[in-house]
């Protein structure tokens, strides 16, 4: 399927593209393009193939066990600080 020079600058019009006339005839080409494929594409026989509504339909996500680890950390993240006072990171000060 080949689309036309008012066609394609609608359609880049609607995309807010700005194109220049030379633009516009490389973007009518690409779509062009696009468009064949999506013909070969609607030749395909899909006789008897059900429809795929999502992916709800594949196996389940694996789930790991919610327990409990441990939280007790403060003195290994705070290593990592390159200032601190006490158990609080210290920053420089960004307000007045």
């Amino acid at each position: 399927m080949s689309l036309d020079l008012a066609t394609t600058r609608r359609i880049a019009k609607l995309a807010r593209i700005g194109l220049d006339d030379q633009e516009i005839e490389t973007v009518r080409a690409q779509m062009g393009g696009i468009l064949g494929w999506i013909e070969i594409l609607n030749e395909v026989d899909v006789e008897g193939v059900p429809p795929m509504v999502g992916t709800s339909q594949t196996t389940a996500l694996p789930q790991r066990q919610d327990a409990v680890t441990d939280g007790d950390r403060q003195n290994d993240v705070l290593a990592n600080a390159p200032d601190r006072e006490g158990p609080f990171f210290t920053v420089p000060k960004v307000v007045e």
